[in-house]
């Protein structure tokens, strides 16, 4: 599952527009995950008459397993040099797929965005969101705010990539020395905690200069450390060593559980990593969670079977569901061709239970190529290329289902494997499809099938669920990698 490379890279995105950037010149960092150069940054804010254009250009390599996957982003937010908001602009290039996002902000307030992945294009309309500021607005925040010690404040900053806001926390700290890659600098320390879309809150360090320039930041993710360091062109272009934190996020299984594809219910003891996150573990239809003493979580994961009969078309009005069933830009359920291999998929059954296992079937035998250098593709280029692996699996299934007329969504967690690659006995990343039927979210694992392990089992734990675009999941960077294992009990 390669979405924690492309959640990163989304954070990273997050992290700049967070910190200071009061610098009027383009500025260079350079990426380290634990201490490993991967990546590169660059600012650059650019004054024109009486608009203001910040760009912010991220740039990544990862391996998986030996498989390199380049991802790089391009934020520019558009202004007046009051800080009011004009326009925006991303590009999100994330290996297979590419989408551009376009906006502009009228001065009532009101947004006209346009997101193209692919052949699929969606327009937006919304209000913009109260108090909130893109680079140059929260630039003149941090420099009427200051850097007196004790010094807080709070900030609503707008992602064009998500097209939301988040809301920041600022602390400022005291002067401290600082290792700036082999130099010790005098810096101010500033913390900022940032809510990311209701998932969880992310905390990162700063280290700023007395003119408001962020010269270093620091946080914690996916037990990882991620650092960005001021520093020359020459050295943040300079060549990658991809990290390949993909591999610290299996977790080791206490004992083979060759029984765990047929079991009725599986009972997991669970304990955080030390300097862990709190865990946050979601309860749903088919996992239970209950915290214990000391931080331990216990899961039961009992997976409920997919129902003989269920009717199409859902007639409630919980918001979630129906969303469930709403084409986005992962899941494009009203592209031609995904509806097209949904009524093959589905045949003449009026059977909605009948009709999503059809589809689990069809989508494992559908994709013939499990490549792992695909970044995170969206459906409609799954149902094109046929490739992809455990995330492409889930969205085409979902856009199926959805196309069908089904409510589903796209689950993200751990699951447990024999044997991967160099690893036996583990829970590795890994995404899975719901859909709604009869009142229950059920579980529908094609690329499970699709290895012969039969779907959907006793041996996924679910750490977070989306609609299919990205902010659905940042849930996840607080569970995965933080978390140990030290108990299973089956139940047959």
């Amino acid at each position: 599952m390669r979405i924690q490379g492309v959640l990163f890279l989304a954070v990273i995105n997050l992290m700049l527009s967070t910190c200071f950037c009061a610098q009027p010149e383009t500025q260079y960092l350079a990426i380290f995950i634990d201490g490993q150069k991967c990546g590169y940054a660059v600012h650059n804010r650019a004054v024109l008459e009486q608009t203001v254009r910040t760009t912010e250009r991220v740039m990544l390599t990862i391996t998986r397993f030996g498989v390199p996957v380049t991802m790089g982003t391009v934020e520019t937010s558009i202004e007046t040099i009051k800080g009011e908001p004009l326009g925006f602009e991303a590009i999100q290039d994330m290996s297979m797929w590419r989408t551009t996002i376009s906006g502009t902000v009228s001065s009532d307030g009101k947004v006209s965005a346009t997101s193209v992945t692919g052949q699929f294009k969606q327009e937006k309309n919304f209000d913009w969101p109260k108090g909130g500021l893109m680079a140059e607005g929260l630039r003149l925040l941090e420099k009427s705010c200051g850097l007196a010690e004790g010094t807080e404040y709070s900030a609503r900053v707008f992602s064009p990539s998500m097209l939301q806001a988040v809301d920041t926390k600022v602390t400022i700290g005291a002067k401290k020395p600082v290792d700036l890659l082999g130099q010790t600098v005098t810096l101010t320390e500033v913390t900022s905690r940032t809510n990311m879309f209701l998932s969880g809150e992310v905390k990162s360090t700063s280290y700023v200069d007395d003119e408001l320039r962020a010269m270093k930041t620091q946080m914690m993710m996916m037990g990882m450390r991620l650092e960005m360091a001021a520093c020359s062109k020459e050295f943040a272009l300079s060549e990658n060593a991809p990290a390949d934190f993909v591999n610290k996020t299996f977790v080791t299984s206490p004992r083979p559980l060759t029984d765990i594809d047929s079991a009725t219910a599986a009972r997991y003891r669970i304990r955080p990593k030390d300097n862990a996150n709190d865990l946050k573990i979601p309860s749903n239809d088919n996992q239970k969670v209950k915290s214990t003493a000391g931080g331990k979580v216990l899961v039961v994961v009992r997976p409920v079977p997919v129902p003989n009969r269920a009717r199409f078309g859902y007639r409630g009005n919980d918001a979630e569901i129906l969303e469930a069933l709403k084409p986005n830009q992962f899941v494009q359920s009203d592209d031609e061709n995904i509806q097209r291999l949904a009524r093959e998929a589905v045949g003449e059954t009026d059977n909605a239970a009948e009709a999503a296992k059809r589809i689990e079937s069809f989508v494992a035998n559908y994709i013939d190529d499990t490549t792992l250098s695909v970044g995170y593709a969206s459906a409609a280029e799954v149902a094109d290329s046929r490739e992809g692996d455990c995330t492409e699996f889930a969205v085409l299934t979902a856009a199926l289902c959805r196309a069908a007329g089904i409510p589903a969504r796209i689950v993200v967690g751990v699951a447990y494997v024999d044997e991967f690659m160099e690893f036996e006995n583990v829970f590795g990343g890994h995404a899975w499809t719901e859909v709604y039927l009869n009142g229950k979210w059920y579980g529908l694992d094609s690329a499970f099938k699709a290895s012969g392990r039969g779907g959907y089992d006793a041996g996924h734990i679910a750490l977070a669920a989306g609609s299919g675009n990205l902010e659905g999941y940042f849930s996840l960077l607080f569970n995965i990698g933080q978390f140990e294992i030290e108990e299973v009990d089956i139940q047959k």
